[in-house]
């Protein structure tokens, strides 16, 4: 329990991230390929999404461009609220300030694994489902989450820069280093990024195939072990959190009286008893 704490934890290892960081990459290959199952699109591809926003404005295509705009403002909202956690918890000196977007996330996982098929027939302003606003929207918490950890080494929703990274590694790993040649220092690649970058790749990949089994079979409920994991990975912590932090507790107190819906008055007791007037 004390691990998995750490992962969360302001003061921070450099095993802490990696570790965090596969399992978030775990993660986003499970939600990203299984969404695809159901949405036939990526919800975490905001590249394509910005070019569609091209495509679209070129050809006309007015569904097409709320299709991608929608996409896009949900994984940047997404990212915005992911940051006002983060930033939040680190002025306020949480213990574990990244729990916060975490545990929003399992939140919002929560009921999508339950009832993820009836969002499918929720219609949205951006003519998509509200699946798909849900699931970009995940994504860009996630992202923003794991950029923030590891100062923009880490993101987990797209493989694009590791990809890139890797190669850029392997480069070096392959590359001659002659006798007598160019004077300046020799190549030499970075054994701890190649691994980082490897392992995420492949756990991205390893995700994409459990997500993607657990749709065609399982359906929506696969989300439902996701979401245990990162309620697990947050729950603790932030509990943690609520116990030392008087301040944290009295923000929850006052978010649950303005959540608290009220009753309605009591009628006043009526003192009309029926009887004629006295006469005088």
């Amino acid at each position: 329990m004390r691990r998995l704490r750490q992962l969360t934890g302001r003061h921070r290892l450099a095993q802490s991230d990696r570790t965090l960081g596969l399992l978030l990459a775990f993660n986003a290959g499970a939600v990203n390929a299984g969404g695809f199952l159901v949405l036939h699109m990526y919800t975490s591809h905001m590249t394509g999404f910005t070019s569609q926003v091209a495509d679209a404005l070129v050809l006309g295509n007015v569904t097409l461009l709320l299709n991608a705009l929608g996409a896009l403002l949900a994984f940047v909202g997404g990212a915005a609220v992911s940051a006002v956690q983060i930033n939040w918890g680190r002025q306020h000196r949480l213990r574990h300030p990244y729990a916060l977007p975490l545990l929003l996330e399992a939140a919002l996982m929560l009921p999508f694994g339950l009832m993820g098929a009836i969002t499918l027939g929720w219609h949205t302003p951006f003519a998509v489902p509200l699946t798909v606003l849900l699931l970009s929207f995940i994504m860009g918490l996630q992202n923003a989450l794991s950029a923030k950890i590891s100062g923009g080494r880490v993101r987990t929703t797209h493989m694009t820069g590791h990809l890139t990274d890797l190669g850029i590694e392997l480069g070096k790993m392959l590359y001659w280093n002659r006798r007598g040649g160019p004077a300046g220092s020799p190549v030499r690649h970075n054994r701890q990024r190649l691994r980082l970058f490897g392992a995420l790749v492949l756990m991205f990949v390893a995700g994409g195939l459990a997500g993607a089994a657990g749709f065609k079979w399982l359906g929506f409920i696969c989300v439902l072990p996701l979401a245990a994991l990162l309620l697990a990975l947050s729950l603790p912590p932030f509990l943690d959190d609520v116990r030392r932090s008087r301040e944290l507790r009295e923000g929850l107190a006052g978010l649950a009286v303005r959540l608290h819906l009220r009753r309605p008055a009591a009628e006043a007791p009526r003192t009309d008893t029926g009887a004629p007037p006295a006469s005088p």
